[in-house]
């Protein structure tokens, strides 16, 4: 007998992978390449940078991302570097060369 939400988290696991291989499939390959940037950022960048920005379009291999305010779109683009190269750890080929940030109206 199953028990009540025993495999649920697997059904899960499945489902978070099929958006983007449905988005490629379709033509949207850098829609999908977004969603598999935003699914690992907190664990690229950490939870404290992560919570004040968010990845919102690619634009060729470049990233561009929302800062909470003018402030963190500063910061952040001083530390690019540092960010790329955490992308590029967590998300290989899949990690932009790029990052544009911007603040968030």
């Amino acid at each position: 007998m199953r028990r009540p939400g025993k495999g649920r988290r697997s059904e899960l696991e499945k489902l978070s992978g099929l958006v983007p291989r449905v988005l490629e499939e379709l033509g949207f390959g850098a829609s999908a390449r977004v969603v598999r940037v935003t699914e690992r950022w907190e664990e690229a960048l950490g939870v404290e940078v992560a919570r004040h920005c968010r990845p919102t379009e690619l634009r060729g291999e470049t990233l561009e991302v929302a800062a909470e305010s003018s402030v963190w779109s500063q910061q952040l683009q001083l530390r690019s570097p540092e960010l790329l190269a955490a992308l590029r750890r967590v998300l290989g080929e899949d990690a932009p060369a790029r990052l544009r940030f911007h603040a968030e109206p």
